[in-house]
Formats: structure tokens, C-alpha cells, sequence
């Protein structure tokens, strides 16, 4: 068994152990733990609550414990209801609380509930172990609490509506990964690509998404891609996937990172700002004492309002945008462009190419 105060359970695990605890109650057996196969091997996974329902029906529930990670489905409770059927197939629903995908490009078809290959897999091979010749079982997995937080998870940007997924693919939730969550970012581009757009507008996070709706009156919504904190992971993405033009987009504090080759913008891993900042005002020269007085100010909003005061602003967004893009280009094959705002909204950088009236000619609905 895992360490579960290093190691947790995915919504997957959970999800499979109250459908197993589900069936073995059909069978007599009212267990307090069931023993779930995964990816990662055997998983010990406690039981909350289960009953029986019906000759022929039963239900669980598994509480997702708590384990090193701020994690959103930490404590919501998963549910399964199992029905032995006659027929010899494992039929998977998604009830209360479990999102409903509505866009292409994911790994479940618009339409089906948001439960991924491997839970359902996961969930098949465990109650085979226990189904009888010619048997089968409806399995429907629901989380009460699923709707209330979603809007905490990725999926309204992903078109999941309803409910949060049922995810994992290796069964084990591990404290402070950012491959999952990395993966979860990834799937906007999956779905961007489904709709045939090959030209797409990167924003490091909400900030960042409202300077593009601003900026791109009619934009399709698929088309701008959070990236949060990893633009080298999803500009890497969008290069295995074939996109031929990014648009990045975004306030200062995060894009000018880019142009030190700064791919994971993390403050606790690289914060560069007032070297970047102090580097490019002295090549667009600035003199001594403001160069010294931008190094030493806390925050890049009033960097800008000082460059703005020298007169230098906009030459020093361009040299930081030129940057940008030659530090994209020695790493990717597709062409960038780049829109620096501040907080109020301003452009800082007249060098781009991109106008608000840029017409986005690739796609399905141009087909």
C-alpha cells in the first residue's frame, strides 16, 4: 500500500474502489476497504458508506483523503452505483456532479460523461474479478459536491459542463506534480486543434485572457490558450500538434521572462523582471540613475511608469518583444508575434503585427 500521507488517491481510484465496494456488497461482503488494481500496481482504498439498494443494486462512497496537495477534489466524496445486469458488457454513466463534455479534441467524444479512458478501464477490469459468467453491470458515477466546484478546475474552459472528471492515469495522485495539471492545459490545445485552428493567442492566465477578448472583438473562444506558468511545455505542445502562429499576449510581469529565455515563469524558480527590465532600458539608453532606479523599484508596473517618465517605454517593449521572439524562434518552428499590456490595459510595444482587426483565416467555420 502507497503512503497516503505522501501519496494520494486519483478521482479514478476513487471512483473504481466505490464501484468494487458496490459489487462485492451485491455479493454478501459489506467491506470497509477493497483492494483496487491500478496502472501503478495494488491500491488499499478505504470505504465510506455503502448499501444496498435493490436484489440487483448497490452503492458506495470513497472520500478522496487529503495528501500533500492543493488539491481541489481533496475530501468531496465519489460515488458508485452498481446494477448487475444479464448481459456480459460494463456500461459506464456519469450522474450527479460529473461533467458532460462538449467540444472535440478531448479524450472522451462530445456528449459522454467526462470520464477518462483509464478510470473507465480501471473500473471495468476491477469488477470483472467479481462478475459471474454472463453477468454485466451499469455503473453510474456521480459526485454530489462535483457541479459546486468545477468552476475551480480547468473544465469550463475545456467545454465540461456540469461537473468535474473523473481523471488519473496512473491511479496515484502525487503531492506538488504539475504533470496533471500541465496535461489539463494541454487539452486546450487538443480542442483548438479539433476545430481546425492552427493560429492561436497565448496569455499567461485571466489577466491575460481579458486583454485578448478586449483586444479580438469576435475571437472564438477556443482559440486563446492559458498557459499559466509553463509556456515552454505548451508552446511545445502547439508545435507537435502543427500550429503554425502563436500570438502572445499578456501583461509585462509574466511575457518579459520569455525574452531571458525563461521558459517556466514560476517566481519561486526564476524571477528576472528588474534584471530584464534594467538590461533593456541601459541598450535603449537610458541613463545611470534611471537604470539604477528601475533595478531597485518592487514591481513592474512601476518600472513601466518610470520608463514611461524617461521617454523610453515604448523602445524598450520592443527590444524586450524582439527578444520574445528570438528566443521562440531557436526553439520552435512556427512564427510568434507578441502584444505586451499593462495593468490598465495599455500597449506597451508597437512592434507587433497583429491589429485588432486581424482576421483568423484557418479553422472549421472557414471551411
Amino acid at each position: 500500500m502507497k503512503d497516503e500521507r505522501v501519496f494520494g488517491i486519483t478521482t479514478g481510484t476513487a471512483a473504481t474502489a466505490a464501484a468494487l465496494a458496490s459489487l462485492l456488497c451485491l455479493r454478501d461482503r459489506v467491506v470497509k476497504r477493497v483492494n483496487v488494481e491500478t496502472p501503478s500496481g495494488k491500491i488499499d482504498v478505504d470505504v465510506d458508506s455503502v448499501e444496498r439498494i435493490s436484489q440487483d443494486t448497490a452503492r458506495a462512497s470513497v472520500i478522496k483523503r487529503p495528501y500533500g496537495d492543493p488539491d481541489v477534489t481533496v475530501n468531496l466524496s465519489i460515488m458508485a452505483e452498481v446494477q448487475i445486469t444479464g448481459t456480459s458488457g460494463v456500461l459506464i454513466r456519469g450522474g450527479e456532479g460529473v461533467g458532460t463534455v462538449t467540444k472535440p479534441g478531448l479524450q472522451v467524444p462530445p456528449g459522454e460523461a467526462a470520464i477518462n479512458p483509464v478510470p473507465r478501464r480501471m473500473i471495468e477490469d476491477n469488477l470483472r474479478r467479481y462478475l459471474r459468467n454472463g453477468e454485466g453491470a451499469i455503473v453510474t458515477v456521480s459526485v454530489p459536491e462535483g457541479e459546486k466546484i468545477a468552476s475551480k478546475t480547468m473544465n469550463p474552459r475545456l467545454g465540461i459542463e456540469g461537473g468535474i472528471s473523473i481523471l488519473g492515469t496512473s491511479g496515484i495522485a502525487r503531492p506538488m506534480s504539475s504533470s496533471a495539471y500541465r496535461r489539463s492545459l494541454a487539452c486546450q490545445i487538443d480542442i483548438a486543434v479539433a476545430r481546425g485552428f492552427r493560429e492561436l493567442v497565448f496569455v499567461p492566465g485571466n489577466i491575460g485572457e481579458r486583454f485578448a477578448r478586449e483586444y479580438f472583438k469576435r475571437i472564438e473562444e477556443e482559440r486563446i490558450i492559458q498557459m499559466a506558468n509553463f509556456p515552454g511545455y505548451m508552446l511545445g505542445e502547439a508545435a507537435k500538434k502543427g500550429v503554425k502562429r502563436i500570438i502572445l499576449m499578456g501583461h509585462a510581469g509574466k511575457l518579459i521572462k520569455l525574452s531571458a529565455g525563461i521558459f517556466q515563469t514560476k517566481n519561486s524558480i526564476a524571477d528576472a523582471r528588474r534584471e530584464i527590465m534594467t538590461a533593456h532600458a541601459a541598450l535603449s539608453g537610458a541613463a545611470p540613475e534611471v537604470t539604477e532606479r528601475i533595478f531597485n523599484l518592487p514591481t513592474v508596473e512601476e518600472m513601466i511608469s518610470e520608463l514611461e517618465r524617461a521617454g523610453l517605454m515604448e523602445e524598450v517593449f520592443n527590444s524586450i518583444s524582439k527578444s520574445i521572439r528570438e528566443r521562440c524562434s531557436e526553439r520552435f518552428p512556427f512564427e510568434t508575434d507578441v502584444l505586451i499590456f499593462s495593468l490598465d490595459g495599455r500597449i506597451l510595444n508597437s512592434s507587433f503585427k497583429t491589429t485588432p482587426a486581424h482576421r483568423f483565416r484557418d479553422g472549421d467555420h472557414n471551411r
